[in-house]
């Protein structure tokens, strides 16, 4: 799939993760190439988590944040030859020392590299 620097539109996502909605946490990638990744999410007030996460003072769940990092890994993964999107699924085992400097709200966008 690599043809040095490019961008993912939606529809070539929705090829490459096998995630939907409200599960597919990424909206564009500006940029991808062998050994980088530049994803979004625009986060809105439409996204079902937020009515009880927290009714009044919305907030994305950190766990979502890093779900949104994991599949930005798994583009990167397809796109450097790592694995066949239509063949087989690629799954976030761990991670470690996540720190989460400021909320996520709506209006925000995350900017994933």
């Amino acid at each position: 799939m690599s043809e040095g620097v490019k961008g993912l539109d939606a529809r070539e996502i929705l090829s490459v993760l096998p995630h939907r909605f409200p599960f597919l946490l990424i909206d564009r990638v500006v940029e991808v190439s062998e050994d980088k990744i530049v994803a979004i999410k625009n986060v809105s007030y439409g996204e079902p988590y937020f009515q009880g996460h927290f009714p009044g003072q919305p907030v994305m769940p950190g766990v979502l944040q890093v779900e949104a990092m994991a599949q930005a890994g798994g583009i990167l993964a397809a796109d450097s030859g790592g694995f066949d999107p239509e063949k087989q699924v690629v799954y976030f085992m761990s991670i470690d020392g996540v720190k989460f400097r400021k909320p996520v709200t709506p209006g925000d966008q995350l900017i994933i590299e």
